[in-house]
């Protein structure tokens, strides 16, 4: 159980996360269902964007709500998957989910869609996201984040909007907003997997466990009380610190954390790529059926 057993069910699954992803949820069906006549030219939603969509915030939830929130407060490779799934996982799953007529109409806002233009331009996007991904990583930005209720908080959410960025000219859901072309796109994914790649090798190289929120129980204390209330900051003092939650210690924990994350983006683009790869095919096979035979 991982000392999962210690803590109580609200501590564990987040309910007010659990409300508002259930809720986002039950939104999205009724407008694309029995709402879908409040947009112009709105059409029927495949059964598979509904599921992506919905597999998408279930995904996010479970990373950021979940019991796997709360492991990744205790050690080091639950932490990583939750990034991973949180930020590499959901958005393009809920981007690909979402129909065009219904993101339209906040796109032909003009101060809305500018910015939005603006800032999933590809350099942008690929640089934003990557540099806040990498540096949060260095020990000395991660320690302060994790120890800092506010800027935790405003780190990432910045980092979830910033993963929707770098997403976005790949599974943009407006075809108007698709500026690169499939072999673009390709180019696009391995500059993303190019750029998070120093800050696995930091993570997986170095010799000895650098993030003191994760080694040592003075520092882990203080982040774990953002996230768990006081009686179980009573009964968590009565533990040596993170390792007694550990099945590694804290140097193996930390080398698994950065392999984990670095095998979840190459799954992750990796599918992106499939999917590209794809959906040109498709492309390209109907233009070849519309294309009139030669006379002869």
């Amino acid at each position: 159980m991982l000392g999962l057993q210690y803590f109580s069910f609200a501590e564990l699954w987040s309910p007010w996360k659990l409300a508002l992803m259930i809720a986002i949820g039950v939104g999205y069906l009724i407008l694309i269902g029995p709402k879908r006549s409040l947009f112009a030219d709105s059409e029927p939603v495949s059964r598979s964007k509904k599921t992506m969509f919905l597999l998408g915030i279930t995904i996010y939830y479970l990373a950021d709500g979940g019991p796997l929130e709360l492991l990744g407060h205790l050690i080091f490779s639950a932490h990583m998957t939750a990034m991973s799934l949180a930020y590499l996982v959901a958005p393009p799953l809920i981007l690909i989910g979402i129909p065009a007529w219904m993101i339209r109409p906040v796109m032909n806002i003009k101060p809305v869609g500018a910015i939005i233009n603006t800032l999933t331009k590809p350099l942008i996007a690929v640089v934003t996201f990557n540099m806040l991904f990498s540096f949060y990583h260095l020990p000395a930005i991660h320690d302060y984040v994790m120890t800092h209720y506010t800027v935790h908080t405003i780190y990432f959410f910045v980092l979830l909007l910033t993963s929707f960025m770098m997403w976005w000219p790949i599974v943009s859901p407006l075809p108007e907003y698709g500026r690169l072309s499939e072999l673009k796109k390709m180019a696009f994914i391995f500059a993303n997997g190019v750029l998070i790649t120093p800050a696995c090798a930091l993570i997986i190289f170095a010799n000895t466990a650098v993030y003191a929120t994760y080694n040592d129980p003075q520092m882990w204390a203080t982040a774990m009380g953002y996230c768990v209330p006081a009686n179980s900051q009573e009964l968590l003092a009565n533990f040596s610190g993170p390792e007694f939650f550990a099945i590694f210690d804290s140097r193996e924990d930390q080398q698994l954390g950065g392999v984990i994350m670095k095998i979840m983006q190459e799954i992750t683009y990796g599918a992106a790529l499939a999917y590209i790869f794809f959906n040109w095919y498709v492309r390209e096979r109907k233009k070849d059926d519309l294309e009139p035979e030669p006379v002869l």
